[in-house]
């Protein structure tokens, strides 16, 4: 794992394209994986996962501590693009297609301690469960259970988001709960 973590953080796949500063977290013993977007400026430049308004808003939905997120035994961080994409019209532009497919498996493939896989947004959504999504990312949110025990399918947790929030009240009242509830049994669990 150590060998293949430092390999990932040499990576310059797109190096023709943005400038790499690879940011993954994940240890042998990892027992929730976190697969979100991308680095934002902020974490590219930090090397830290998470380290933005998006991390805090996702460790209040997990109900866990800095020292908890930032434990590798306890969460990987395995984002679809492992560096800042660049900017784009509205927003950052969607993460690089190179990473998930060169890194994700292997990566897996390391980790035997797996109990739950967190896809945040559609990119991981759209990879990971393929035509298992349904029609919008609200409807496969929304279908959340569908996709367990394995996987538990989450909106970016960006503060651009906020709208959306407002107007699917049921995610904080009906799923947040289960999410805490599982993480919290997971993290709890000897061993």
């Amino acid at each position: 794992m150590k060998k293949l973590l430092e390999d990932i953080r040499k990576c310059d796949l797109c190096k023709d394209f943005i400038h790499p500063n690879p940011v993954v977290k994940a240890n042998k013993k990892s027992k929730i994986i976190i697969i979100g977007q991308a680095p934002g400026t902020k974490v590219h430049l930090s090397g830290i996962p998470w380290d933005d308004a998006s991390g805090k808003q996702l460790r209040e939905w997990l109900d866990v501590s800095d020292e908890q997120f930032y434990d590798a035994s306890i969460f990987g961080i395995i984002p679809m693009g492992f560096c800042y994409p660049g900017k784009g019209k509205s927003g950052d532009l969607p993460p690089r297609k190179e990473c998930a497919p060169k890194w994700h498996d292997l990566l897996f493939d390391e980790m035997a301690n797996v109990q739950l896989v967190l896809l945040i947004g559609m990119y991981a959504q759209n990879y990971y469960l393929k035509n298992q999504v349904k029609r919008t990312l609200t409807e496969t949110v929304h279908n959340f259970e569908e996709y367990l025990p394995t996987y538990f399918v989450l909106p970016h947790p960006s503060p651009r988001n906020r709208f959306w929030f407002t107007k699917n009240t049921w995610f904080e009242k009906d799923v947040l709960p289960i999410l805490k509830t599982k993480v919290h049994k997971i993290i709890n669990e000897i061993g």
